[in-house]
């Protein structure tokens, strides 16, 4: 099935996905390393990181939704499309909940809410980022029809 969003043949989805997960996952290691160091530039720097993250999320996301519209529906991959999409929305809600939860706080020093609330999101990013990887290499999703070991460049025209 292909990808109805595309830039130069790939589908952008898979694309954008990389960054809010690195920053997010970043975001939690800085606030592992200011639980451990007290140095509040790893606090700053955690909330910093995860309003990037947060952001980024949002942007994968509208791309998401576009890829999970061309699914069929009573699919396998359809009912991993939502769970992958319902269970990002959470993600995304608990690190925004994070992220508010320190943000008024001297120093975007986190207090035990906003610490819970990220290391939640951090296992749940990990499910839906199987989820995704599941529908990719075992659905085929968002993979072109012509798709295979040989496959010409994406850059090239398909054979007619």
């Amino acid at each position: 099935m292909r990808s109805r969003a595309k830039a130069m043949g790939h589908a952008i989805h898979p694309m954008l996905i990389v960054f809010p997960l690195g920053l997010l996952s970043t975001a939690v290691i800085f606030d592992i390393i200011y639980l451990i160091t007290d140095r509040t530039g790893f606090s700053i720097a955690a909330g910093y990181t995860m309003g990037a993250g947060i952001i980024g999320g949002l942007v994968a996301a509208l791309f998401g939704l576009i890829d999970w519209m061309a699914i069929p529906a009573n699919t396998r991959a359809k009912r991993v499309g939502t769970l992958h999409g319902v269970g990002n929305v959470v993600v995304t809600l608990l690190f925004l909940g994070s992220w508010l939860a320190r943000a008024g706080v001297d120093q975007w020093r986190p207090g035990a809410l906003a610490l819970i609330l990220s290391f939640a999101g951090l296992v749940l990013a990990t499910v839906t980022a199987w989820l995704g990887g599941e529908l990719v290499e075992r659905l085929g999703v968002g993979v072109d029809d012509n798709a295979g070991l040989n496959a010409p460049s994406s850059l090239h025209a398909a054979p007619r």
